[in-house]
């Protein structure tokens, strides 16, 4: 079996998802006592709070240059706004590292959708490295048009889900964004931010959800028992 990399911690709460998926994934693909060999980097949040996320390349190298020192096969960053640097941290310290936008492009694809509603921060959503790479993939994306939307997206992620913290009144907010996107023409939506999942899910909507926790959870289990 390959060894996984998490660089987690950002937020500790979706890093226990991931965590129990894969090990979960590895199980259920082969059974009895086996599960994921993996090592976790759990970054201090408030770290990279302090530098904001486009500052923050340093701390997630120096976080991959040690899991790379420990041995593992390849890195998953546990966060989708991490990915504004999964290239250049890739060129860098020279492991595969799993991308969780062009894994849930794979996904939607695999089910024939073209228009996609993207929920994520404020950087997943209005900046281009996560956009660009569902584009790549032959998807049309969809935002929350409003900047006030945006940001309140933006306020739930980091002051409340990022701490743990569920709150009903957030939830419908949430669900009101969502049908707002599906009123401008979303076939499906994807929740681009690893907190969201912990809030929204497949069971508040009729048109299909792709949880990326999961999928990208699911491309590591697939990576870690690939020969």
């Amino acid at each position: 079996m390959k060894k996984i990399g998490l660089v987690g911690g950002i937020s500790w709460t979706s890093t226990l998802d991931y965590y129990r998926y894969i090990n979960e994934g590895v199980n259920k693909k082969l059974g009895g006592l086996n599960f994921a060999e993996c090592v976790i980097y759990s970054l201090n949040f408030g770290d990279i709070q302090a530098k904001s996320w486009v500052g923050s390349f340093e701390l997630l190298l120096n976080a991959c240059e040690s899991l790379k020192k420990s041995g593992v096969d390849s890195i998953v960053l546990c966060a989708n706004t991490a990915h504004l640097f999964a290239d250049k941290l890739q060129e860098t310290i020279q492991l595969p590292i799993i991308h969780i936008g062009v894994e849930t492009a794979k996904a939607v694809n695999k089910q024939g959708f073209k228009k996609v509603g993207l929920l994520g921060t404020k950087f997943t959503m209005e900046m281009d490295f996560y956009r660009k790479k569902l584009e790549e993939h032959g998807l049309e994306v969809l935002i929350p048009e409003k900047q006030e939307t945006r940001d309140l997206i933006q306020y739930v992620v980091k002051e409340e889900l990022g701490r743990g913290i569920i709150k009903s009144t957030s939830k419908e907010k949430f669900i009101s964004v969502v049908n707002d996107l599906i009123q401008e023409g979303a076939e499906c939506i994807i929740l681009g931010c690893t907190e969201i999942p912990l809030l929204i899910g497949q069971t508040d909507f009729l048109i299909p959800v792709f949880d990326t926790t999961i999928i990208h959870s699911q491309a590591a289990v697939e990576y870690a028992i690939s020969i």
